[in-house]
């Protein structure tokens, strides 16, 4: 890609993990207002029901992290957090129709496997025992592999979960000293063995932009995982955000790759892993031709929600339990508070513990609509999104901020392919698909927000 573009388009702009953005909540939102969305949402779509547990807690935190964490508590405080997610679930699932079914569990963090097997187990079985499941839910859970040992793993596998997300980021020692992460307690080989002969699905996480980073040593990183051959493997792009996250101030002073050696990192390690028969999947996912993500995508069903890319089979209206865990209803977002003692005190007293949240409003639904399909599957027919929402496109077109002079200059510049049709991003152009989409976005119109930036 021509180094002007390139300049051109890395400007902030939303990741749209959500429409609107999570910076978008208010606290005007309380918890009335999510008890009548959980009724709400048992005549909404899709019908099918996701949980979401937030486990804060980490043995320590990395440098980069953007994610809500805190410092492992005493002992006593992880066990009334446990409690609590355990009263919270008592507290929702009433709310929901016992006929809908359960079609994904998530967990993540924080360090979800700071808890014991047997705690995540006893919640899996807690919501799993008051609704059926779609044939083959996918249960999944995010794994730090510097914390766990042979025995560890094994007792993982008795859970119930049948996909494991591995966070390894990198697998140059160098790279996690640095941003203060543990490398893996096992080799890696070793842990992709065991889980593979308890049947469990293997995704793996890795991280680029940190410090001593570059494209080679990250292509060697992209290579090991490849000879392992996980079902999935994830490359995020570090987001430095420290006015959000003042702990990445430590990840600047240790020194960032610039954004064209970040550039590189990507479409390197891109090359590595198209060439190993893997399939690209949104912005960062790449998954094995028989992955039902692949023939989502082919279909243009390709679907994501706060848990990642997912199908319209197994997504589902998201009811999120723990501390800034966030609910993603048809009609509304729902983030609960972002303090443990908070929570902990609400749940015990029988309050749901609204933080703030966001009740979209029907442009902003089909706005919503709109963004999803062109992020996930990098194309969009306006008939199609038209039959979908049973709604002229000209309708469609009016909720949005669509600009047909914007999408022009996109297409000049090799971003995308248009007509009155469709939009469709070009190989090139998709890493700046998150522009695309902001160009439809009427929230972005001299918006004040902070976002970070695509490379």
């Amino acid at each position: 890609m021509k180094q002007a573009i390139l300049e051109k388009y890395n400007i902030p702009v939303p990741r749209y993990t959500s429409y609107p953005p999570a910076n978008y909540f208010h606290s005007g939102f309380q918890s009335k207002d999510y008890a009548a969305a959980i009724r709400e949402s048992n005549h909404q779509q899709p019908q099918t029901i996701s949980f979401y547990f937030h486990i804060p807690f980490c043995q320590r935190l990395c440098h980069y992290c953007g994610c809500n964490s805190y410092p492992a508590p005493k002992k006593e405080i992880r066990e009334r957090y446990v409690a609590a997610l355990h009263k919270e679930i008592d507290l929702v699932l009433p709310l929901i129709s016992k006929d809908r079914k359960i079609s994904q569990i998530h967990y993540g963090g924080g360090t979800p496997t700071i808890l014991p097997a047997s705690v995540l187990k006893e919640l899996n079985d807690h919501v799993l025992s008051h609704f059926a499941t779609i044939e083959s839910p996918e249960i999944a859970i995010e794994c730090h592999p510097g914390w766990l040992d042979e025995n560890d793993w094994k007792n993982l596998t008795t859970c119930g979960f049948n996909r494991m997300s591995l966070g390894v980021q990198d697998f140059k020692e160098e790279v996690l000293n640095t941003v203060h992460r543990r490398p893996s307690q096992i080799p890696m080989d070793e842990v992709v063995t065991l889980l593979r002969e308890a049947n469990i699905r293997i995704n793996m996480d890795f991280l680029y932009g940190l410090p001593h980073q570059t494209a080679k040593s990250f292509s060697d990183t992209i290579e090991k995982a490849v000879a392992l051959r996980p079902d999935r493997l994830v490359t995020f792009s570090y987001a430095h955000v420290p006015w959000m996250f003042p702990r990445q101030k430590a990840v600047e002073k240790a020194g960032l790759p610039d954004s064209k050696e970040k550039e590189k990192m990507f479409e390197e390690a891109r090359n590595i892993l198209c060439n190993a028969q893997y399939q690209p999947i949104g912005l960062d996912h790449f998954v094995q031709k028989e992955d039902e993500l692949y023939a989502a995508l082919k279909n243009g069903q390709l679907h994501r929600n706060f848990q990642g890319y997912c199908t319209r089979r197994t997504t589902g209206q998201v009811y999120a339990f723990g501390v800034t865990g966030i609910s993603q209803l048809s009609t509304a977002y729902v983030q609960n508070t972002k303090d443990i003692s908070e929570y902990i005190e609400k749940v015990e007293a029988g309050i749901l513990p609204v933080a703030k949240g966001y009740a979209l409003s029907h442009e902003e639904q089909i706005t919503r609509e709109v963004i999803e399909i062109l992020m996930c599957n990098y194309r969009l027919d306006w008939k199609e999104v038209a039959n979908h929402l049973s709604l002229p496109v000209e309708t469609i077109k009016e909720a949005t901020a669509y600009n047909e002079d914007k999408l022009r200059e996109f297409a000049a510049d090799g971003i995308i392919e248009f007509d009155m049709d469709r939009i469709q991003m070009t190989a090139e152009g998709r890493l700046f698909v998150r522009n695309v989409a902001a160009s439809m976005d009427k929230l972005m119109l001299g918006t004040t927000k902070s976002f970070s930036k695509p490379v």
